[in-house]
């Protein structure tokens, strides 16, 4: 949930010159972000090191969704040994932390243990404005240890189509409907785990919360109100945006949706439904800072985990693969046996 929204933010100023068009603004906001030109976006302060040719080892599949309609791109990610290997290199520029990822696969992989009888199956949801490829790391490594993995790119993102995003409103019955497409194809191996990354993190505790087929659920940096996670994206990345402007576009954003303003947040959906997840979050986020997540932990229910990622900013938090990966097989794994939601919170 950064790139593409500072791009929304550049193109609306450039439209208007005064902050009382708030329904333009709320229309820009909720626009689908694969419709904003890419040269509006600032440089990015992540970048992964892999082939992005790599994909095309696992074959585009597409599903209709909707109403409103649209068509989501997935590709699904074989259990094999990939012999995947990361590493990562991290560096202050203009105050501002960047990281560059490195990872080397050998694909095709090799079959391992569980390509004939997956452990179960994983869908990966990607942050605002990214697609598949955001995730194709983590598609790899759950791979290897057994998962099916679905990698999908959202309602508006990606090569899926979409006029307009819903910010989960809509989204959670897209993704409840792609599963009904993955059974009816025979590829969903119980128990069907979901693991989101911001934008994506926030969808993955809302699909939970109405969908009883899924069962563990991982987000990583997930908001927790959106309106403070759009606040906070034009201060890290456009200040210079009139905040008058934004905040006039949030508050008109909820009839443009045509929801209640509240159902917009996450925190207001664990408050009426509080599931059971485990939770990540960098110290140094500033989009989805710690005490937005810590809010959401709170409001999770019983057997809810928390890691915290020591130095890790919002951008760069989903690929620490040292501090996630085995808190997030464990998650998984007592997921498979049934036990995640037993005992009390931990951290």
């Amino acid at each position: 949930m950064r790139r593409n929204f500072c791009a929304a933010l550049i193109a609306l100023v450039l439209a208007l010159t005064t902050a009382g068009c708030g329904s333009y603004v709320a229309r820009r906001i909720a626009q689908s972000p694969n419709t904003y030109p890419r040269w509006f976006a600032p440089p990015p302060r992540v970048q992964l090191g892999f082939d992005p040719n790599l994909l095309t080892n696992f074959p585009a599949h597409f599903v209709d969704v909707g109403p409103p309609s649209a068509r989501l791109r997935y590709r699904i990610v074989e259990p094999e040994d990939f012999n995947l290997k990361f590493s990562a290199t991290n560096w202050l520029a203009h105050g501002r932390s960047h990281a560059l990822f490195r990872f080397s696969t050998t694909v095709p992989g090799q079959s391992n243990a569980w390509t004939a009888a997956p452990r179960g199956t994983v869908a990966l949801l990607p942050g605002y404005g990214d697609g598949q490829f955001a995730m194709t790391p983590w598609a790899l490594r759950l791979a290897e240890e057994g998962w099916r993995c679905v990698l999908v790119d959202l309602r508006g993102h990606g090569k899926s189509t979409g006029r307009r995003i819903y910010f989960g409103v809509q989204e959670t019955r897209d993704l409840s409907q792609l599963l009904d497409a993955l059974a009816r194809a025979g590829l969903v191996a119980a128990p069907v785990t979901v693991l989101g990354n911001s934008y994506g993190g926030a969808l993955a505790l809302r699909w939970k919360a109405v969908e009883p087929r899924i069962g563990s659920v991982v987000a990583i940096a997930p908001y927790a109100v959106l309106s403070n996670a759009v606040l906070n994206i034009r201060r890290d990345y456009s200040g210079w945006v009139p905040v008058g402007l934004v905040r006039a576009g949030l508050r008109k954003l909820p009839r443009v949706l045509r929801v209640e303003p509240t159902e917009l947040d996450p925190a207001t959906v664990l408050a009426r439904n509080p599931v059971v997840a485990l939770f990540a979050l960098g110290a140094e986020d500033r989009i989805a800072p710690a005490e937005e997540v810590k809010r959401l932990y709170g409001a999770a229910g019983p057997g809810s985990e928390l890691v915290v990622v020591p130095h890790a900013s919002h951008e760069a938090v989903t690929y620490y693969f040292n501090e996630l990966v085995p808190p997030v097989l464990r998650w998984l794994s007592a997921g498979v046996r049934g036990t995640e939601v037993s005992g009390p919170k931990s951290q």
